[in-house]
């Protein structure tokens, strides 16, 4: 195309390796304040019970959380540190794309910095749920293809196709990148790279690691399917389409959208980069269409779209430089507190809007009390008929809860019909009586008879999902699991 090559990569500066340690370092703080997120503790779950694919995730994430927790133990510090260095490892891949983008040691650092103040991967990388390993595929494969194109290493190729396959391996929202980027090379100059055999050998490799998850999902009914339909439904009210655009402007950071906006238009001014504004555009304009209630979903193209911000700043006059770094620095630091778990916990509760603005913070809250009232209806059970009692939620969440905490109350092990409790089924469960944890709605149709016993008030009375929910006592079943499982499934 008669663009000028960018050279090899060099190691990024000190500034950004500063910027990915104090991340971490920020990140390390926080990871053990509040509690388990209820997707950790259903990670955790599931990590017991390892297989090549699950209902709403592949295996990394819940393998990967299984490993820590072998490591350091159950607590959320020792599960939380390899998504904090995951984290920081987007840094430099924010600054290696600005470098591959002409930008020099400035560029590179003020895209570091401009990344490590994202609220998105703030937040992303203070769990260990699927999130932040895919906020690290998404850049990497940015990176690789850029590397392909830009700088004409062809077997770039291969890296971005081994790595979408391990982030497929995660969930599968990197598919939605990989369409995109597809459309928009096919109409741009870009289209005869098409015929390269390492970008073929790239899909070759997705294709081949992510075959496992391909040929489980076949074997139980292609559930991922059902999930994302779900999802779709759930996420997609009125509010969730009316929100999603200023979203798209908050999400990288309340100061930081100007160098968003000038990596937008110097992606758009360079004919040989368009093709990266168009894929962008395709992905933000899918997830409105689709799901608009997971407005995060672009996240991906953050790194990006800071690291030619950057560029476009560093070649600007250097005056304003100081104001651009600064920006994402005051931004985050306004941010933090809806991010990450810093403020006291009855401080917390009181901020009732929090709910909305930091729903992750409330889910980390109140598990153990969650288990200790289950425990208090279960040992008032005669002895019995505690010997034939079972203990089924209404999310997984709730289910995870019990399976982690519920051992040092001998509770028997929980069953639900969210996600994957659903398909790994009742077993052999006892069905004489259950008690019903946010779910008697779903069990008294199949009971004779179902007795309040008590509702859940999580700590400092917090606004989340759990704190209200009612627990029930049912008794007579109509039948046994079996003859009424299929109506408890709750994908979503």
């Amino acid at each position: 195309m008669g663009v000028a090559r960018p050279g090899r990569l060099m190691a990024p500066g000190g500034a950004v390796w500063l910027a990915a340690a104090v991340f971490f370092a920020v990140e390390l703080a926080a990871s053990g304040r509040y509690g388990f997120h209820r997707d950790e503790l259903y990670f955790l779950v599931a990590g017991n019970r390892l297989a090549f694919g699950y209902v709403d995730q592949g295996p990394l994430a819940p393998l990967l959380e299984h490993l820590s927790s072998l490591v350091g133990g159950v607590t959320p510090t020792a599960i939380r540190l390899l998504p904090a260095l995951v984290g920081a490892a987007t840094i430099p891949v924010a600054a290696l794309i600005a470098q591959t983008l002409g930008g020099g040691r400035f560029a590179q650092a003020l895209a570091a910095v401009a990344a490590a103040c994202d609220p998105v991967l703030l937040a992303a990388s203070h769990l260990a749920n699927t999130t932040v390993y895919d906020l690290l595929g998404w850049a990497l494969v940015l990176l690789f293809v850029l590397r392909a194109l830009l700088a004409g290493e062809e077997r770039a190729w291969l890296w971005a196709g081994i790595v979408a396959g391990v982030d497929l391996e995660n969930k599968n929202l990197i598919l939605m990148l990989a369409a995109a980027l597809a459309i928009a090379i096919v109409f741009s100059p870009w289209r005869s790279v098409l015929r390269s055999r390492w970008l073929w050998a790239g899909v070759g490799a997705a294709a081949l690691i992510f075959l496992p998850q391909v040929i489980w999902q076949s074997q139980h009914g292609w559930p991922s399917l059902a999930m994302s339909r779900a999802l779709s439904r759930e996420h997609s009210a009125s509010g969730d389409y009316v929100g999603y655009l200023p979203a798209q402007l908050i999400y990288p950071g309340p100061l930081a959208f100007g160098i968003v906006i000038l990596g937008v238009l110097l992606l758009a001014r360079r004919r040989e980069l368009r093709f990266v504004v168009v894929a962008y555009a395709l992905v933000v304009a899918f997830v409105f269409i689709d799901v608009p209630g997971r407005a995060y979903y672009p996240s991906g193209f953050y790194p990006l779209l800071f690291a030619a911000g950057a560029v476009a700043v560093e070649r600007r006059a250097t005056a304003h430089r100081r104001a651009y770094v600064a920006a994402p620095v005051v931004g985050a630091l306004v941010a933090l507190v809806f991010v990450l778990p810093l403020l006291p916990l009855h401080t917390m509760a009181k901020l009732r809007f929090l709910h909305k603005l930091a729903y992750d913070q409330g889910e980390t809250v109140g598990w153990p009390a969650l288990t200790r009232t289950v425990a208090r209806v279960y040992d008032g059970l005669p002895a019995g008929q505690r010997a034939g009692a079972s203990i089924f939620t209404g999310n997984y969440g709730e289910a995870g809860a019990i399976a982690t905490y519920g051992p040092a109350y001998h509770l028997p092990k929980p069953l639900s019909g969210h996600n994957n409790y659903w398909l790994w089924g009742p077993g052999s469960a006892a069905d004489s009586t259950v008690l019903a944890f946010d779910s008697v709605g779903q069990l008294a149709p199949h009971f004779a008879h179902c007795r309040y016993d008590a509702t859940f008030h999580s700590p400092d009375n917090v606004n989340n999902d759990e704190n209200g929910s009612q627990l029930w006592t049912c008794t007579g079943p109509t039948g046994p699991w079996s003859s009424f499982w299929r109506s408890v499934k709750n994908y979503g």
